[in-house]
């Protein structure tokens, strides 16, 4: 043996030294995955034939290795690291050659280009990627990002560590909205590192809290991050859980688990939103902390302005928080006592199927033993007991097709069941109060009237529902009656809005947030999938930008208005009508509405191109279009590339001799403790796209085929990395941040800036490890 090291270790030695080698060269890291997969392959193949590299294998035709087996132990868990003492034997690392590896090799990568990148399903996932990057660097390159520190900065710069403060919440913004590290650190540092300097904050505490900010967007939803972690993990969960359920005894993952080995990344933003406002939470309270105890070094700045009348205490409380959240709770209450519900009365012509049991009980002893072990012998007792009592009614109902009786008869239930306000009426409302409301708040001393008219509609609607609106009764007739009381409610939140956008901060944090609350409420909200929503966030950037350029070009903007609310008429006339009209018997005002949302949609396509062409004009678009075809090539190119890479490391067992040193431990946290800790050392020296295309494809088939949660375990992945970016000496953070500091800011400014926060991200990876319902707790609630 070379060096006395197993030829698989040279191997993998080789592979990571030319793709350090690589990375380091200078030349672009997308190209230097590929090329280092393509000489470290035929170093290998080289000194193989050589016969200097010799792969040390269990002898499995030994008596010893015979005997481990006679005894029950399964072969697939005999390894070299777990049963040192067996007997080996020397082969070449190619068993077949290197001519069979690379033949193997280029099929399989183009396969994989193919269901990866051409053609899969992943692809349709990976679109998102465009779309979230195109929203970002949007938003970025429109001096959105400004407007908002501008005003954050004097809504908490009068608080001590304010602008520290304000920093962390726009980071947050730029996190929901961007979800690239790179491009939010130099955003924030261009912008306001010169501002926290000019107002005596010391580096240490400006760097370090613009570096920890723009890591956000590694966490925050919709993180570029988790995307390509989902479209990953979703993978190697479903593979390594059928493998786990087989050695197990069972037949598939589902008879063993009780439930569908999926992961989608939907349900990771989903698990991401509380871990991502947890550590945005920490880095604000530290930053106040901080202040507190050296104030010289982060003092309070009153930024001036405003543009909102003054009000009381009193006035704020009551028109800002106490009613608001009366409204609110009142809605809550009124869905739970059934006053606010469905009023649909659509029934199935076919009967529901009847449950089955919560476990499968029809398994072989091996997985009977292996699902107790699992589930617990109380779960297994309740899944026989109710299997038992499905066969004592003669088995699961199976569906059938009912009657004409039987369809009026289930139309008839729905309609006594129907609560008296529809769910979709009451939001409406409820929207137009809350409009009302804070319209009130932020200026008590102006006309109260229109105010009052528009609460008259609100409530005249909700009347207009429970006494003249049946279940039964079609959308066109509901609209006919609501007509009224909508146009009242709409009058006065005009009005509402007409004085909230007089104020600096609603005006400007106002459309971001609606932005970002579409895009991830239609996500979280379990609405539409990540593509579809990415589209929409891509769409309303551009948009929002165009709309914030005309500003700048004191130019009218109703265009862009108009169209959307043209959006949002499309979308209500969607949700409220059938506007199919290639069915039999379609009914006028099924074609009325088709009409109206024919013409909303061509008009909101319409002011998309108009934004498109403000922004073209303006010189913003085509900066946009190259740094998104830039970014997105970059990713897909490293994608192919990595692909190429896991594949030199497979050929020569590579993956295999990782995944067997990492299952001879037994305790799964042990296991997932070391990959974190190489995660961690590796996010120095590489980017988080390496780390996910190189490195969890290799040890993901070990962390997610165990008992953890595939939400926590990707979760801790994504945080993980966020802290690596941050850590000195090699954080990419801090390249970044060093990259448009100003001369008087240091790199051991930076360095000891960043430290609080290092600690910081690692007590919440802490928090997260010791509190896994951090992460769970909202795909629980949310429906996927």
């Amino acid at each position: 043996m070379l060096f006395g090291l197993d030829g698989v270790e040279i191997g993998l030695i080789i592979v990571f030294l030319c793709l350090f080698g690589g990375i380091l060269s200078g030349f672009p890291v997308a190209f230097s995955i590929g090329g280092a997969g393509v000489i470290a392959f035929a170093i290998i193949a080289a000194l193989d034939s050589s016969g200097l590299l010799i792969h040390q294998a269990i002898d499995t035709s030994s008596a010893d290795y015979r005997a481990l087996v006679a005894e029950g132990v399964k072969q697939e868990t005999i390894s070299v690291f777990r049963y040192p003492d067996l007997p080996r034997i020397g082969e070449s690392v190619f068993p077949r050659g290197w001519e069979s590896a690379l033949d193997r090799n280029v099929s399989f990568i183009v396969n994989r280009m193919n269901e990866r990148v051409l053609a899969g399903q992943s692809i349709e996932t990976l679109l998102a990627v465009l779309m979230f990057v195109l929203m970002g660097i949007t938003l970025e390159r429109s001096k959105i990002a400004n407007d908002l520190l501008t005003t954050m900065a004097r809504v908490f710069g009068p608080l001590p560590g304010g602008l520290a403060v304000s920093v962390v919440v726009v980071g947050a913004f730029l996190a929901a909205s961007t979800g690239i590290v790179g491009a939010t650190v130099v955003t924030m540092g261009l912008l306001s590192l010169p501002t926290m300097l000019r107002h005596n904050y010391s580096p240490e505490i400006a760097t370090g809290v613009i570096a920890a900010s723009g890591t956000l967007g590694q966490i925050i939803p919709p993180s570029i991050v988790i995307v390509l972690l989902g479209t990953l993990a979703g993978d190697l969960y479903s593979v390594a859980q059928e493998n786990r359920a087989i050695e197990a005894g069972c037949s598939d993952a589902l008879t063993y688990l009780g439930e569908p080995a999926v992961v989608s990344v939907g349900t990771l933003f989903q698990a991401a939103l509380l871990p991502g406002i947890m550590l945005a939470l920490l880095y604000g309270l530290y930053a106040f902390g901080y202040a507190l105890v050296n104030p010289s070094k982060a003092p309070a700045v009153s930024m001036g302005g405003g543009g909102s009348e003054a009000t009381t205490r009193g006035e704020k409380f009551t028109w800002f928080l106490g009613i608001p959240i009366a409204l609110v709770a009142g809605l809550l209450i009124a869905g739970q006592i059934g006053v606010v519900g469905s009023q649909d009365v659509t029934v199935n012509s076919f009967s529901s199927r009847g449950e089955g049991a919560s476990l499968r009980t029809s398994v072989s002893p091996d997985c009977q033993a292996a699902m107790i072990e699992l589930h617990g012998q109380s779960a297994w007792d309740a899944a026989v007991a109710e299997q038992a009592e499905i066969e004592a009614q003669g088995g699961v109902v199976e569906s059938v097709e009912l009657t004409e009786e039987q369809i009026a008869q289930a139309i008839e239930d729905k309609k006594e069941a129907a609560a008296p306000i529809g769910t979709g009426v009451s939001v409406i409302f409820l929207l137009f109060a809350l409009i009302l409301t804070f319209g009130r708040g932020i200026a008590p001393s102006g006309d109260p009237r229109p105010l009052v008219i528009g609460a008259i509609g609100v409530i005249l609607g909700l009347m207009v529902d429970i006494l003249l609106i049946s279940p039964a009764m079609s959308p066109g007739a509901s609209t006919l009656l609501l007509l009224i009381p909508m146009g009242l409610a709409l009058y006065g939140a005009s009005h509402a809005a007409a004085r909230l956008a007089r104020n600096e901060l609603i005006s400007v944090v106002f459309p971001p947030l609606v932005l970002i609350i579409a895009v991830l409420g239609s996500i979280l909200g379990g609405i539409t999938n990540p593509t579809p929503a990415a589209a929409l966030g891509a769409g309303g950037a551009i948009m929002l930008a165009a709309y914030r350029k005309l500003k700048d070009q004191e130019r009218s903007g109703k265009v862009i208005i108009w169209a959307t609310l043209a959006i949002v008429v499309a979308i209500l006339l969607g949700m409220n009508f059938d506007l199919r009209i290639n069915v039999e018997d379609v009914a006028f005002e099924t074609w009325a509405a088709f009409a109206v949302a024919k013409i909303a949609y061509l008009y909101a396509l319409f002011g998309l191109l108009f934004s498109c062409w403000v922004l073209f004009s303006g010189g913003i678009l085509t900066p946009v279009v190259r740094e998104t075809a830039k970014v997105t090539s970059m990713v897909f190119t490293i994608l192919i590339g990595s692909q190429l890479l896991n594949l030199v490391v497979i050929s020569f067992g590579g993956e295999h001799y990782i995944q067997q040193f990492l299952r001879s431990f037994d305790n799964e946290f042990k296991v997932f403790l070391i990959v974190m800790l190489v995660l961690f050392i590796l996010g120095f020296v590489l980017d988080f796209l390496e780390i996910i295309y190189i490195v969890i494809p290799i040890v993901g088939p070990v962390i997610y085929g165990g008992s953890f949660d595939p939400k926590w375990v990707t979760i801790m992945i994504a945080v993980n990395l966020q802290t690596s970016f941050l850590t000195p000496p090699f954080g990419f953070a801090l390249f970044y941040l060093r990259g448009v500091a100003p001369k008087g800011v240091t790199t051991g400014h930076i360095y000891r800036g960043v430290a609080p926060f290092v600690i910081i991200q690692v007590v919440g990876l802490s928090i997260l490890w010791f509190f896994p319902g951090i992460v769970t707790i909202v795909p629980a609630l949310i429906p996927n």
